[in-house]
Parts: C-alpha cells; structure tokens; sequence
C-alpha cells in the first residue's frame, strides 16, 4: 500500500511540475480515449458502406487510449520508457492503419492482396523494429535497415503502388484529398517513428538528443497520426455519403 501511494505521489509529482513526458503521455491517454468516442458515434451519420471505415478508425484510438493509459502509469512509476507496451500498441494499430487504406479504396476496386501486402509490411516492419530496438547496440542498425524497408514499401503503395493507382482512377475529389493528406502523415508525421530508432545508442542520429525525449516526440506523433488519420477517413465517409444522398 505505502509502495502503490509513494508511485502515485511521484507520478503527481511529475505531473505538477511539468515533466513535459508524463504530461504527453496522459493528454495521449485523454485525446485518444475522445476520438475513439467521436468516431463510434459518427458512425451513424455516414452511409453503410463506410461504416466499417470509422470502426476501425475508433479501434485503432480506442486501442492507443488503452495502452497510453498503461503507459502513463508505467512512465510515472518508474521514469523510464515504456519500450514493450509501444510496440505492442503499434503491432496492433499500425495494421489497423494498413486496413483503412484498403477499406478506403475498397470501393473503387481494392483487392484483398493489396491489404496482405500492406500488413505483411507493417508487421515486417514493427517485428524487425522491436528486435533492434531491444537486441542491444551490436544488432540495431542492421534490423532498422530491414525494418526501414517494410516501411518504404508502404510508402510506394501510397505513392506509386495499387493504393494510389485506385485513388487516382476513382475520380473521387474527396479520396484524392484524402489520399494527398494521408501521403503527408505517412512520409511526414510517420518519419518520426525512423528517426527515434536511429537516436538509439550505435545507431545513425546516436548522441543528436537525449534518448529519453523521444517518447515526448512519439507520444505527439502518435497523437497527431492515429487521429489525424481517423479525420481523414470521417471525412472521405462524410462526403461520399452526402454525394449519395445528393444523387438520391
């Protein structure tokens, strides 16, 4: 009991005065928990066939909110990085990403390989990365290449493979919005992830800042993508169905 009050007093502590870390880690917690709400109630405001579309737009915040509140806890607790739960939040959401592209496009004729190839990708990226990242100085470098690699994949289906051929022949002014956005928060908002691994002790960036802040730069890319993301898809879904209703 005297061990669980001592960790919360320290975790208030950090709070109080102002550990811009733990204060990322709860508006995290807090921003994902919100959006994952919004979308599962916009839901009904859309048109059925994109319906799915905002599901899994809340899972994946719905599932961050969940693992930023267990991080929270473990950064107050102990001050360290909470390395294990990130990766399993992003094993499970950056997938979830991977679908949304596809539901995005599965209107206009996406097919079930794309969406292989995609979480074939992210997972190949991801696993790679946990093992670099947790193997010790010796080893990170060679798994970031490989893991870098799963990430550029997914970069040319966005840009250059069947995502963005589909996007292009769906004359949809709303997608190609969309996709345009979504091609900043993959190249942009998702190199934050790359440049934190390289930071690494051994690695490309190592000694370009203090390791420790960079969960201050992931919890804000994390913020900023997964919602950001979500946004994008709602509003392809809003302006699809108001199309649909408009020709009705």
């Amino acid at each position: 009991m005297n061990f669980t009050l001592s960790a919360e007093l320290v975790g208030l502590d950090r709070i109080i005065n102002s550990d811009p870390i733990a204060i990322t880690f709860f508006i995290g917690y807090m921003a994902m928990f919100a959006s994952s709400v919004f979308f599962f109630v916009e839901r009904g405001s859309v048109d059925g066939k994109w319906k799915l579309s905002l599901l899994v737009s809340g899972l994946i915040t719905g599932i961050a909110a969940v693992h930023y509140y267990y991080m929270r806890d473990f950064y107050l607790q102990t001050g360290a990085s909470p390395t294990a739960f990130r990766y399993v939040d992003w094993t499970l959401t950056v997938p979830l990403m991977c679908v949304e592209f596809y539901l995005l496009t599965k209107p206009f004729g996406a097919k079930g390989g794309t969406l292989f190839k995609l979480i074939v990708a992210s997972l190949v990226m991801l696993v790679t990365g946990y093992i670099g990242e947790t193997s010790g100085v010796d080893n990170n470098i060679m798994w970031g290449i490989i893991s870098t690699l799963g990430y550029l994949y997914i970069v040319y289906e966005v840009f250059a493979g069947d995502v963005a051929k589909l996007a292009k022949d769906s004359n949809s002014p709303a997608l190609g919005n969309a996709m345009f956005l979504l091609k900043i928060f993959i190249t942009l908002g998702w190199s934050i992830y790359p440049i934190g691994y390289m930071v690494l002790p051994g690695n490309l960036l190592s000694g370009a800042f203090e390791v420790s802040s960079i969960d201050l730069f992931y919890n804000l890319a994390d913020a900023i993508n997964k919602i950001g993301f979500g946004l994008v898809i709602y509003s392809v879904a809003v302006a699809e169905s108001n199309k649909k209703k408009a020709v009705a």
